[in-house]
């Protein structure tokens, strides 16, 4: 979310973010997008996000960890992104989120990691895939040195694949 903020007031994503959905007044994300001058609100689990969603083109999700009410899935209808901390289809659905990820990956023997930019459908993890970035796994790594080594590629892959995105969808 910060790095797709940061992307769009820097210039180099040509999108606004318009506004950052969490699910209680006090999310970590949302005092951090309060900080970066982005509007807020709060929808809690099984809240209306629509009426939160007015006059927003696309839906940008991050560390969103459930699935998306059908009215919304249906209203943005391939227009909603999500990222992912593995190399999707691998490693993904419910329950692949955060370290679980990143250990799942390690005791599988893997030999490269990274993230995935997808649209979202109605199933975790499963709709197509817009971008990836890539890095090696070295033989001493821990869950946490490969999240660290991955967040920083999500960084760089997100903003990159909503301006591919966006681009696409104006045409």
């Amino acid at each position: 979310m910060a790095a797709l903020i940061k992307a769009s007031k820097s210039g180099q994503l040509e999108a606004e973010v318009s506004v950052v959905i969490g699910p209680k007044e006090d999310a970590p994300a949302l005092d951090l997008a309060r900080s970066l001058g982005i509007p807020t609100n709060v929808v809690e689990p099984g809240g209306d996000y629509l009426a939160a969603l007015a006059n927003v083109d696309c839906i940008c999700l991050a560390g969103f960890l459930r699935l998306l009410p059908d009215n919304v899935l249906k209203a943005f209808s391939n227009r909603i992104l999500n990222i992912h901390p593995a190399l999707l289809p691998k490693f993904g659905g419910k329950g692949m989120y955060g370290m679980h990820v990143h250990r799942a990956v390690i005791q599988a023997g893997e030999t490269e990691s990274g993230c995935t930019v997808h649209l979202v459908t109605e199933v975790y993890d499963e709709g197509p895939i817009l971008a990836q970035l890539k890095c090696q796994i070295q033989p001493d790594d821990s869950p946490e040195d490969l999240a660290a080594r991955v967040l920083a590629l999500e960084h760089q892959l997100y903003p990159q694949a909503l301006g591919q995105f966006l681009t696409q969808f104006q045409q």
